[in-house]
């Protein structure tokens, strides 16, 4: 995903976009999801969220 689309998805969640980089914007919009803001961390592998939207980008 873009990281224009991204942005567009944060200001859906009240987010500021400002100058944040992809990861940390995914992470932003997964904890306001009520999700584990897990974005490229090392528990990709792990991972239960199946669903996640950012699942094909992590692993």
């Amino acid at each position: 995903m873009k990281l224009d689309e991204i942005k567009q998805i944060a200001k859906q969640h009240n987010l500021k976009t400002g100058k944040a980089t992809k990861s940390e914007l995914i992470c932003a919009i997964q904890q306001a999801e009520g999700n584990q803001p897990c974005f490229a961390s090392n528990s990709a592998t792990t991972c239960q969220q199946h669903g996640c939207l950012w699942r094909a980008d992590c692993v």
